[in-house]
């Protein structure tokens, strides 16, 4: 099923949560050298990390719910979409709750503070997994007649123009 939510031929949804993931991330990989060092600049880098984390979290989410709306009432995918939103939506939660810990005192941020990010990080994971069942298991976000040899996106054709094909 195409996605909705389209740039020059692409899904937008699967585009920005590279940024999300990535920077949440960093921020726990960030939180595990500060425990491992003892140093605060660590965390302070964590702070700022979740915060356009979430932020980038927030833009992509807009995008899926776009595509979710479009999955047919009644599907595997329609399910599997709305888990894949909620689970990444408590991740989202806790990096914020996380943040919102630490804002007094980043280069210390406190246990719970650190218990939020890494259950985050677990939830991030999970939700990962849900958006992978969706596009490499239900097709999600995939052109109709997509193939190994499809034309470009930036084409004008559609992927089941069998004129690139040998």
């Amino acid at each position: 099923m195409e996605s909705r939510a389209k740039l020059f031929g692409h899904a937008i949804h699967p585009i920005l949560i590279v940024f999300p993931l990535g920077l949440l991330a960093t921020a726990v990989v960030f939180d595990i050298v500060a425990l491992v060092r003892g140093n605060g600049v660590w965390s302070d880098r964590a702070y700022a990390m979740i915060a356009a984390g979430i932020i980038g979290g927030v833009v992509a989410a807009i995008f899926g719910f776009i595509d979710w709306m479009a999955i047919p009432k009644g599907t595997r995918a329609k399910s599997i979409g709305l888990w894949h939103a909620v689970v990444n939506d408590i991740a989202l939660v806790l990096f914020a709750a996380s943040w919102w810990l630490r804002r007094t005192h980043t280069p210390d941020p406190g246990t719970l503070a650190l218990v939020c990010s890494f259950a985050g990080a677990a939830a991030a994971l999970l939700g990962g997994w849900f958006g992978g069942e969706l596009v490499e298991r239900l097709g999600m976000a995939v052109d109709d007649g997509a193939h190994l040899d499809a034309p470009s996106s930036l084409s004008g054709r559609p992927a089941s123009d069998n004129a690139s094909r040998k």
